[in-house]
């Protein structure tokens, strides 16, 4: 299981971020608080608090997959 903090700033940024975690076939869930949410789910990010950054959690055995998911998704990852 990956771990990474991601930033979605606007709505647009959702849906290209939506966009590419479908792509990949991988189970991968937002967390904000004590809020999970599935990642493919439009509605469900919407319904957390997006002002600050949240947790990605991609659950994989494939590290190869992994890796290419956050190697796509580079632009949303924050470092803390």
């Amino acid at each position: 299981m990956k771990n990474v903090k991601i930033r979605l700033s606007s709505i647009q940024d959702v849906r290209n971020f939506v966009d590419i975690v479908t792509k990949h076939n991988i189970d991968v869930d937002l967390s904000s608080g004590r809020y999970v949410v599935d990642a493919k789910s439009i509605m469900g990010i919407f319904s957390l608090d997006l002002l600050s950054p949240i947790t990605l959690s991609a659950q994989t055995e494939n590290e190869t997959e992994a890796a290419a998911l956050l190697a796509e998704l580079k632009d949303f990852i924050v470092e803390e």
